[in-house]
């Protein structure tokens, strides 16, 4: 396993995120994903199941006829991206099959690939679906995964968080007895 782990890592990236099927949809689809693809993809081990590949060639005609798009620019795109993400096909983390289906299956066990990808690779999932959360897995938003994609968190376009006025704070003597 572990030669197969570094066959299909090929990277020496310290941070690897696992994608769900609708994060290459918005990235097809919208600016944001994709730009943070982009931005990001040389510095973090992007994943993504084959599954999940299928499932976007499934979504993506009927996305594109609500928009009045038509679908060969998408898939020119999906492509395009796809090229900076590793497509992973089932064999390799078919060994945690049951170990994802038990943590994912009381939700939605037609994302077992996802949770067995991840668990196979020791990565987080970068997902919009909240059927992934209690997985046991660490997993991030579109919102929040920049956070985890930044080496420089100046560089993450939201505002720091607030500073904290003082933390060797004394717990009062009340407060103290009442514990």
């Amino acid at each position: 396993m572990a030669q197969e782990k570094a066959e299909v890592m090929g990277t020496d990236a310290s941070r690897i995120l696992v994608l769900d099927a609708n994060i290459m949809l918005r990235a097809v689809l919208g600016t944001r994903v994709r730009s943070l693809i982009e931005r990001y993809s040389e510095g973090v081990a992007l994943f993504i199941p084959s599954y999940c590949v299928t499932e976007v060639h499934e979504y993506l005609p009927s996305s594109c006829a609500k928009r009045n798009w038509e679908p060969a620019p998408a898939f020119n795109l999906l492509e395009t991206l796809l090229a900076l993400v590793k497509v992973v096909e089932v064999g390799f983390y078919a060994d945690f099959e049951e170990q994802a289906k038990r943590r994912i299956g009381s939700r939605d066990i037609d994302d077992w690939p996802v949770v067995a990808l991840a668990i196979a690779l020791g990565a987080s999932i970068w997902t919009e679906d909240t059927d992934f959360f209690g997985s046991g897995l660490a997993t991030w938003t579109t919102e929040t995964v920049e956070i985890y994609l930044s080496n420089d968190p100046s560089q993450i376009h939201e505002p720091p968080p607030p500073p904290y006025r003082t933390l060797n704070t004394p717990v009062s003597d009340n407060l103290r007895t009442s514990l």
